[in-house]
């Protein structure tokens, strides 16, 4: 749990006492590569912090799947899109590695964020650096390149060594080949 309790420091200021009241809502998981932490379908119910390893977002169409979310340690997510209207989610998530999380459920972060003035803070930061970096993703896919976007990812050597080709080339929005391609001309 410390470096979830370095990661709430950062983000914002909170004293002991209500630290220990988050702390006690958390409770740790380990997930296997290739488990899915959710499956299409399903309602979401939680919150979820990485502490080690990694997570995709995908969907199936046409008996394939696509790739649209790919993140890793000392990050927090949820499938948004189920969990605040409880609707069934039209996504998988899956762990790409050995992932650690702290989960909380959903009805303990409401809770926290009744009792804790700091953690509704803490809350609208995240959501906020989730929504730029989705804003971000969407007008890249948008205004940039293929090969424009490939370099952006050059700033993550994370995705780039742990996110295998097929899937790597989905976030992009282009074929593994053209992909390959792109790497070829870059190096």
């Amino acid at each position: 749990m410390e470096q979830f309790i370095t990661f709430i420091k950062s983000i914002i200021s909170i004293d002991d006492y209500d630290l220990k009241l988050v702390l006690s809502r958390c409770k740790p998981k380990k997930v296997p590569k290739g488990k899915l932490i959710l499956k299409k379908g399903q309602i979401v119910n939680q919150y979820f912090f990485i502490v080690s390893g990694g997570v995709r977002f995908f969907y199936e169409l046409n008996d394939q799947e696509n790739t649209t979310w790919v993140t890793f340690k000392n990050e927090f997510f949820t499938e948004i899109s189920s969990l605040n209207p409880q609707k069934p989610t039209r996504f998988n998530i899956e762990a790409i590695e050995d992932t650690e999380l702290v989960v909380i459920d959903k009805k303990d972060m409401d809770f926290l964020y009744g009792h804790i003035a700091s953690w509704e803070e803490f809350g609208r930061k995240i959501w906020e650096a989730v929504s730029v970096r989705m804003i971000d993703q969407i007008l890249n896919f948008q205004t940039l390149t293929a090969e424009e976007r490939y370099l952006e990812f050059m700033n993550t050597p994370e995705f780039l060594q742990k996110v295998p080709i097929k899937q790597f080339a989905a976030v992009l929005g282009i074929t593994p080949n053209a992909l390959s391609r792109i790497r070829k001309n870059i190096k």
